[in-house]
């Protein structure tokens, strides 16, 4: 008598059934993540608490139970656990503004779509605000993580001239306006960021409405001042 399963011709064993899979494919994800968050939650502390130069990648590591193979697998530097969390946002703007209505205005496509992003800091997870608010100030705080941030501006700068480039059909190599329109735009709230660092003001909530703000104000300033 055979000993390979009924219906399996093969003789392999049978594999786990498709629902199954995905869950296991779910559970893996979920638990990525949450090492993912723990890597960051112990780095904010320890930068907050000791300085971001004076932080180790060991000690982080320590603080987690995990191993520096582990944290690598996530970031690529010490730098990158900050400096990731804030391209994610890049990232929910770039997408949202690929999506805003054909003919809409360019700055105010922007506008809207930095909505999307601050509505989604303001009214999300109450342990995603927490660490908006302690990126803010690990990098208000280090110089060398503010470089960082200006090199991100000019990365997300470009993405997004690219993308109103495309919606107003004009050629990037030649025509200057898409890359005016959103330095405004990011130059706006650069400041509005900046501002509300030289207050202390760190909630999430509060930030995203400063933000509104100074981008409402310069589209005003555009139309009055320009």
């Amino acid at each position: 008598m055979s000993a390979v399963p009924a219906g399996d011709p093969s003789g392999h064993p049978p594999g786990p059934a498709p629902a199954e899979g995905r869950a296991l494919a779910g559970l893996r994800e979920r638990k990525k993540q949450r090492t993912r968050l723990a890597l960051i939650d112990a780095a904010l502390d320890l930068f907050l608490a000791k300085g971001y130069e004076a932080t180790t990648i060991d000690e982080i590591v320590a603080a987690v139970e995990v191993s520096q193979r582990t944290f690598f697998r996530y970031f690529a530097t010490k730098e990158d656990v900050v400096t990731s969390f804030m391209t994610e946002h890049d990232q929910v703007l770039g997408e949202a503004l690929a999506t805003r209505p054909p003919g809409e205005r360019p700055f105010i496509a922007l506008f809207e779509s930095l909505r999307v992003v601050l509505r989604a800091i303001a009214e999300g997870d109450p342990a995603e605000g927490a660490r908006f608010r302690r990126v803010r100030q690990v990098v208000e705080s280090t110089p060398s993580l503010m470089a960082a941030q200006m090199a991100r501006y000019s990365a997300s700068a470009e993405a997004l001239a690219a993308e109103v480039a495309r919606r107003e059909g004009v050629d990037l190599r030649h025509d200057l306006r898409p890359r005016i329109v959103v330095a405004f735009y990011l130059a706006a709230v650069k400041v509005a960021f900046e501002e509300c660092a030289r207050r202390e003001i760190w909630d999430a909530e509060t930030v995203a409405a400063r933000v509104e703000e100074a981008v409402t104000l310069a589209g005003r300033t555009m139309r009055d001042w320009v």
